[in-house]
């Protein structure tokens, strides 16, 4: 499998950006470096990738500012490797689309593990051969082989992460999911009772459905119990 995925090392570092290839390339996958954002976009523009390990500090297009072009029209995973370490810098990047954060200085066997664990989430649900891929919820579509989400019949894009909520919430549809229920079934590791996380995704996942249809509530919160399908019973 390995030998069909493609990864991009975006780091202006040459000794890290180097280290990076030669253990991903270790590992059997396909590896692109980049050394700029401007660069990083227009590998991006040019060859399709399963994943992105990314620097926040680049000259040309800044990290966080890729993310947010990356976040238009990909959804493969995002692992930013950076020194910032600041709680604050970490939520603005799950804002922006991010999946995954590592601190510098990094073990090389963490990021071997973060990538595996990044991959095979992705890798999953794009290899979903189910023979029902659409599932339908008020005005909303959802294709679980192309990944795209409509609302209203208009395409709505949406981060890995948020794409698997939503359609964990479209397949059980009467379920109330807890933080711990949802973080285990999306994020696939035990629930420790970081609420941030979760509420960071829940929220974008909200906004993005609302600005599609500002008349239409799809998601509630039942306090103390957890997140389900508005209006199914």
């Amino acid at each position: 499998m390995n030998k069909n995925i493609n990864i991009l090392i975006v780091e202006d570092d040459n000794t890290i950006n180097t280290l990076l290839a030669r253990l991903m390339e270790k590992k059997g996958y396909n590896v692109v470096q980049a050394y700029s954002g401007t660069e990083a976009m227009l590998c991006i523009e040019a060859k399709d990738f399963q994943l992105i390990i990314l620097d926040l500090m680049l000259p040309g297009i800044a990290g966080d500012e890729l993310i947010k072009n990356i976040r238009k029209t990909k959804e493969m995973p995002v692992i930013v490797i950076s020194a910032k370490v600041d709680k604050k810098d970490k939520v603005e990047l799950l804002n922006l689309g991010a999946d995954d954060y590592i601190t510098k200085p990094f073990d090389i066997e963490e990021v071997s593990a973060r990538v595996y664990s990044n991959l095979r989430r992705y890798m999953k649900f794009n290899n979903n051969n189910d023979e029902n891929q659409n599932l339908v919820y008020k005005n909303i579509t959802l294709n679980k082989e192309t990944k795209e989400v409509y609302v209203n019949n208009k395409e709505i894009n949406f981060t890995a992460r948020e794409f698997n909520i939503l359609q964990l919430f479209l397949s059980y549809p009467k379920k109330v999911f807890s933080k711990a229920n949802l973080f285990e079934s999306v994020w696939k590791e035990e629930y420790l009772g970081d609420d941030n996380t979760i509420n960071v995704h829940m929220s974008n996942l909200r906004n993005k459905l609302q600005k599609a249809n500002p008349k239409e509530e799809y998601i509630e919160t039942l306090w103390g119990m957890g997140y389900k399908l508005k209006g199914q019973t």
